[in-house]
């Protein structure tokens, strides 16, 4: 039954206008895409927000907590962990695998993926436009990423995180 879901949202639901916008208001595409999602993703809490053209795989083992969102154009592992309260910026790519490049006696193209890596975003988290993740991330709890960072390490609690490659900016405890 998940994959007949899966059909409805990729041929349909995805291309629905997104949420505040006038015609998204009026024929409700927040509460279409949740109604289609609850019935895809592994957990999916309440106030949740998909936005549109938003990609996950497959989806099945999706969990996302309350009041979080997938952004406008954003694309997600089908594994993802996404904590409560977490606000996602469009255009993000969050990477579950990446190309294997150890040997260096064939060509990259011929050596396959690496294995995948679970990201995981904690509680109260926003990311900003255009964020890549690499793969296997982990966002600390309270903590803003900003727009266009490329997040190739991890970072403590409460991390503001720029840059490219990623950087501490500063703590927001400090």
């Amino acid at each position: 039954m998940k994959r007949i879901w899966l059909k409805i949202y990729y041929s349909i639901v995805i291309k629905l206008p997104i949420n505040h916008s006038r015609l998204g208001k009026l024929i409700h595409s927040q509460s279409i895409r949740y109604i289609v999602c609850r019935k895809i993703f592994k957990s999916i809490g309440r106030g949740v927000n998909i936005e549109k053209g938003a990609r996950f795989g497959n989806g099945f083992d999706v969990v996302i907590g309350d009041n979080s969102g997938i952004g406008v154009d954003c694309v997600v592992p089908h594994n993802i962990i996404i904590g409560e309260n977490v606000m996602m910026g469009p255009g993000c790519h969050i990477l579950l695998r990446n190309h294997d490049f150890s040997r260096t006696d064939i060509p990259m193209i011929s050596q396959g993926y690496s294995e995948p890596k679970q990201t995981i975003i904690e509680d109260d988290v926003w990311i900003g436009r255009n964020v890549t993740f690499t793969p296997g991330r982990h966002v600390a709890k309270g903590s803003i990423v900003a727009a266009c960072t490329v997040l190739c390490k991890d970072f403590p609690a409460y991390s503001i995180i720029g840059g490219n490659p990623s950087k501490l900016i500063k703590n927001r405890k400090d």
